[in-house]
C-alpha cells in the first residue's frame, strides 16, 4: 500500500478532546439531533487555543492524518478547522483541530485565535504525571 508523504505545508491534527462511554452521551445526543456541526460546537468548549496545542505536542496527541479505526466515522467541518471522529460500537467521540507547524508562518497565522474559556479537559494530566493515571480507558 502506498502512503502519500505529508508535506511541510500540510496541516497536522491535534486532539482537542476524547470522550468515551457515559462522558460521550451528551455529544452523541447532539450528533443525533443536530448533526456533526452541533456535536463539533459542543466539543469546541474543550479547545483552549495555544494551551491545547502545547498539551497535544507535549503528550504526543499530534497526527499527520485524522486518526480513525475501522469502526470510526469521520466528519470534517469545512467551515472551521475541526474534525469529528466517533465510533458507536465503542461509544467514543473525539474532536481534532488542524494545526500548521510554525515553519510556515503564514499558515500558522491562519489558525483561529479566538477561543472561549471553559472547564478543564477531563483528559488533562498534570505535567510529569503519566496519562494512564488519568483514570480513563480508551478502546480502539
Amino acid at each position: 500500500m502506498y502512503i502519500e508523504p505529508v508535506s511541510e505545508s500540510a496541516p497536522r491534527w491535534i486532539s482537542v478532546v476524547f470522550l468515551q462511554g457515559d462522558e460521550a452521551t451528551q455529544a452523541f445526543d447532539k450528533l443525533d439531533r443536530g448533526g456533526p456541526a452541533q456535536a463539533i460546537e459542543l466539543l469546541r468548549q474543550w479547545d483552549r487555543g495555544d494551551e491545547t496545542v502545547d498539551w497535544a505536542l507535549t503528550n504526543g496527541y499530534v497526527y499527520d492524518r485524522i486518526p480513525a479505526g475501522s469502526t470510526d466515522v469521520t466528519r470534517e467541518d469545512n467551515d472551521s478547522s475541526y474534525a469529528l471522529t466517533y465510533s458507536r460500537p465503542h461509544q467514543y467521540i473525539s474532536l481534532l483541530r488542524r494545526f500548521f507547524t510554525a515553519s510556515d508562518p503564514e499558515l500558522a497565522l491562519a489558525q483561529p485565535r479566538e477561543y472561549r474559556k471553559f472547564a478543564a479537559d477531563p483528559w488533562f494530566c498534570p505535567k510529569g504525571q503519566p496519562t494512564n493515571k488519568a483514570g480513563r480507558t480508551v478502546a480502539l
